[in-house]
């Protein structure tokens, strides 16, 4: 048992500024690129072996980019759900009082106060890290999800990589 007398099941990541770096990379044609960051892949492998891990996005736009990145090259599911819709989906499929959810936009506040555990990224939106139960120190883009995965392994299951 962890926090709050939990013992996760589920880690959801949501892809945009927190698995990338959140901005918007455009050309005359439209979205080009994300960028992601290191380390965070092989954090996640470390730690898939103690939870279910989801990744989600909304943005339908940049979709194709993600799904190259999460699915085929780190394997891992990626589900495209509108913002506005998010919540009931996750309801309606996972536990949410045995779920970790990171996020870091703008309206992520109301769905840490609904999950068993939150954590946001260090450039968050600041009433987002404000409801969180973890802010890493690493930004969205940057690790911050290796950070966070380090912190998930300790805090609820204790042990450390490479041991």
């Amino acid at each position: 048992m962890g926090s709050k007398g939990i013992k996760p099941e589920y880690f959801f990541v949501d892809v945009d500024g927190v698995l990338t770096d959140g901005k918007f990379y455009y050309t005359k044609e439209g979205k080009v690129m994300k960028v992601f960051g290191p380390n965070d892949h092989d954090a996640l492998v470390a730690l898939k072996k103690y939870l279910n891990i989801q990744m989600v996005t909304a943005d339908q736009r940049g979709f194709a980019i993600s799904k190259k990145r999460v699915i085929h090259d780190m394997k891992f599911p990626l589900h495209l759900i509108p913002n506005g819709q998010r919540m009931t989906w996750l309801k309606k499929n996972f536990n949410l009082k045995k779920t970790i959810y990171m996020a870091d936009g703008i309206f992520d506040g109301e769905f840490f106060e609904q999950v068993a555990y939150s954590i946001a990224p260090a450039n968050a939106f600041y009433l987002t890290k404000n409801k969180a139960d973890f802010v890493t120190k690493a930004s969205g883009g940057d690790s911050a999800v290796a950070e966070a995965c380090l912190h998930i392994l300790k805090k609820f299951f204790k042990p450390w990589p490479g041991k």
